[in-house]
């Protein structure tokens, strides 16, 4: 009932969005109740060296990143604590951009071999995107072959007929998706859910580029799981007013987001033009990783900090539309105020 709530919410302040600015979900709150996103920051200026990750390093910022995001003393009682033995471990990551500005391939590495130190069988975890292709052209099966786990595309699964997100908008279906070629009442209106994430993965690890995205502001955490794990996406993205709406209610569905249990984001490299291009000549070296079991903050902070580097790069600027993280915000995936967010730091380069 709540989600259903809070959709009915979500649309009409999208709504009303238009005519007036809305305030922060935060401030609906009652101080004494709300909650604060946690996010820690691991730096190390040594981890990216001309735009090579060294994967040494960063598998100790992976050590100390998930060990102070789950409060445990270890990495085996960390990555325990948000997984079992027993799960299916999805690590949802972004490969469209390549293995250079998508997610970067040592920064999975490191979480695979963290599962697997933790107990995990490795045919019960799975590195996926949308496309195997696109996991291809990225190295990740690479991964398969060293260490026996899975590589698998969602759209590649196929998609699972009783499972789905329906609105009223019909979209142009394309081979691939599960009602292509096929005619009747209705037809269009409803997006299936991968058969990947309905019958095999039972937790994700999302780790999303800090890459920017030209619709919504940052290929992060909530538009990659939500597009990534369901068809007949045309419809939204050719549409930003439906983007903003089926996003984050998508990401919102019980299969995908409940199963959620660590966001990271690869800022070894900020990218802040290009989107689906490797543009080094837009980047920056950052040297960091960033964890939080809240994708919503880590995506509005990861905006912030695209909008910081373009400024410092002296490129034009323009206000970023935050309305898909304020419908995120009201359906309550995570934290949309950068204020109520409590960032935990963690500097190796003295280490």
């Amino acid at each position: 009932m709540r989600r259903y709530f809070h959709r009915f919410c979500c649309l009409f302040f999208s709504w009303s969005a238009v005519a007036q600015p809305a305030p922060s979900p935060s401030a609906h709150r009652d101080s004494n109740t709300a909650h604060s996103a946690q996010v820690v920051v691991v730096r190390d200026d040594r981890s990216v060296k001309t735009f090579v990750p060294d994967p040494g390093r960063i598998a100790e910022m992976i050590r100390r990143g998930v060990t102070a995001a789950t409060g445990k003393n270890s990495s085996r009682e960390a990555w325990l604590s948000l997984v079992s033995t027993n799960d299916v471990v999805g690590i949802k990551v972004h490969t469209r951009a390549g293995g250079v500005s998508g997610t970067r391939r040592p920064v999975v590495t490191a979480v695979v071999a963290g599962l697997l130190e933790a107990g995990l069988p490795p045919k019960q975890v799975i590195v996926w995107d949308k496309r195997s292709s696109d996991l291809q052209a990225a190295g990740y099966f690479e991964l398969a072959d060293a260490y026996g786990i899975r590589v698998e595309g969602s759209a590649d699964a196929g998609y699972d007929p009783e499972m789905s997100y329906e609105t009223p908008l019909i979209g142009k279906l394309v081979w691939g998706d599960l009602e292509f070629g096929t005619e009747g009442e209705g037809v269009g209106r409803k997006s299936f859910v991968s058969k990947l994430i309905t019958r095999d993965i039972t937790r994700i690890i999302s780790i999303a580029p800090l890459l920017n995205h030209y619709q919504v502001g940052v290929t992060g955490h909530i538009y990659g799981l939500a597009l990534g794990s369901v068809d007949n996406t045309l419809r939204f993205k050719s549409s930003v007013t439906h983007l903003k709406t089926a996003t984050p209610e998508l990401y919102a569905m019980e299969i995908l987001g409940d199963r959620v249990v660590l966001n990271i984001v690869d800022a070894l490299i900020c990218q802040y033009q290009g989107e689906r291009r490797s543009l080094l000549h837009y980047s920056a070296i950052l040297g960091e990783l960033r964890f939080s079991k809240d994708p919503l903050a880590l995506d509005v902070l990861s905006i912030r900090e695209l909008e910081n580097q373009r400024r410092a790069a002296e490129l034009p600027l323009e206000k970023p539309d935050m309305e898909l993280y304020y419908n995120a915000g009201l359906l309550q995936i995570g934290e949309f105020d950068p204020k109520r967010v409590k960032l935990e730091r963690i500097d190796l380069n003295s280490q």
